[in-house]
Order: C-alpha cells, then sequence, then structure tokens
C-alpha cells in the first residue's frame, strides 16, 4: 500500500461492520449539469466559517462534477448523513437546481449512486478524477477533468493536511442545520444518532433534541473546552 492509499484509508475508509450495518464515514457533495466550482466553494468556506467544520477534501470527478468529500472520524447512520448534506444544500445551494446536485449519501433512495474513487481513470472521458487544491479549483472552469494522470505523491500530500470531522463537531453542525420548528405546527425532531466524545460517553443521556444535547455538551466538564464553546456558539 502506497503513501496515497494509506491517506485515502485515513480519512475515507469504513469499517466493514459498520457498512455492513449502514453506517458511513464519508460524505459527498457534488455540482454538475453543468460542473461549477463557485457554488460548491461557497459550501467548501461556509462549513469552516459557519459550522467550524475541517476542510473537506475537493475533487474534479473526471466527468461531470466538482465533488467535495467529507471525512468523518466515525461512521454515522445512513439517514443522520444524508440529512446532514441535505442541510448544507438547504443552507448553502439554494439557488442551485436540485437536478444539479448529487449526494451520496441521499435521502432519496433511487439516488444512492456511491462516487467513484478518486484519482481514478474514467472509462467513458478517458480522462482523470483528481483532488485539487482550493486554489486551482476554479482553474478547471466548467471541465472538471485532468487529461494526464495525477501524481501519487501529489494526491498524498493534498489529502494529508485534511482532518476527520470529530463525532461532536458532527453533532454540533448538524444541529445547526436542522431547521426550527414552526410555531403553526406541532415541533417533530428528525431522528439524531447518539454520538458523542468518548470522554462524556457515560454521562450524557440518547438525545432526539439537537438543543438539549448541545446544553448537555455546553454543561459537561468532561468536554473539551473548545467544544463546549462550540456548543454555546451553536445554541447562539
Amino acid at each position: 500500500m502506497n503513501r496515497l492509499d494509506t491517506e485515502h484509508q485515513r480519512l475515507f475508509a469504513s469499517d466493514p461492520d459498520a457498512t455492513a450495518e449502514g453506517r458511513l464515514r464519508h460524505l459527498v457533495l457534488a455540482v454538475c449539469g453543468p460542473a461549477d466550482w463557485a457554488p460548491l466553494s461557497a459550501v467548501w468556506r461556509g462549513v469552516q466559517a459557519d459550522l467550524d467544520l475541517p476542510a473537506p477534501a475537493i475533487a474534479v470527478n473526471g466527468v461531470d462534477a466538482f465533488e467535495l468529500w467529507f471525512s468523518l472520524a466515525d461512521p454515522v447512520p445512513i439517514h443522520t448523513a444524508a440529512a446532514f448534506l441535505d442541510g448544507l444544500c438547504d443552507r448553502y445551494l439554494g439557488e442551485v437546481a436540485p437536478a444539479r446536485r448529487r449526494c451520496w449519501p441521499s435521502s432519496d433512495p433511487g439516488l444512492q449512486v456511491e462516487p467513484a474513487r478518486v484519482p481514478q481513470l474514467q472509462a467513458e472521458t478517458g480522462r482523470w478524477s483528481a483532488f485539487v487544491a482550493p486554489d486551482l479549483a476554479a482553474v478547471f472552469g466548467d471541465d472538471p477533468s485532468l487529461d494526464i494522470p495525477p501524481g501519487d505523491e501529489a494526491q498524498a500530500d493534498l489529502l494529508s493536511r485534511l482532518k476527520s470531522v470529530t463525532r461532536a463537531e458532527f453533532q454540533i453542525a448538524l444541529a445547526r442545520l436542522t431547521p426550527e420548528p414552526s410555531p403553526f405546527l406541532p415541533a417533530v425532531q428528525p431522528p439524531v444518532p447518539t454520538v458523542v466524545t468518548p470522554a462524556a460517553a457515560s454521562t450524557i443521556r440518547r438525545h432526539d433534541d439537537p438543543r438539549q444535547f448541545l446544553l448537555d455538551v455546553m454543561n459537561d466538564p468532561s468536554v473539551a473546552m473548545e467544544l463546549r464553546i462550540k456548543a454555546a456558539k451553536a445554541l447562539l
């Protein structure tokens, strides 16, 4: 296994048992038809500035789309991952036609198509997919592909700078993306997975209410202060 394989596995490989249980640790959001980095760049910036998440990987898929690859430190249920991506689309891609958005996993069972591994030669175009640096993404214009294979070491270097989203970071971001209940309708909370920091696992109970989760994180002395501050910001 070369260095690129090692970095790819560190960020995106899921445990076989988790996969069999329907839990994932890599999420992909793409814009296609036509491929356009501009709207997806708003997501890339927003998840860092607004949601306090590590930067996702940026990729051109070699065919028709720009992609953001999110790495999670721990796998989450498919429906939770899909809800997170739907929240990103609602918040940052509202002006992009739904037909141009591509999510893995998708909340639409008919659209569950896992993106191909990057980098890879695409048979239908004869061109390559690749991970790309943020300052180079816009250079591709509406042609999200390479005509030559990207270097393994350069791809490994790009991935080596990325971090996985921790359990607590993901939970807080998911709560921020959860729509406020209408005052004219009964409050119905979407299912939220029971994912907490290991230190708090013995003290924080199962949560179906994201706001209560944030309160517990904020008030739990066993949780890192940085995450408690993020929880407080999310509540505000």
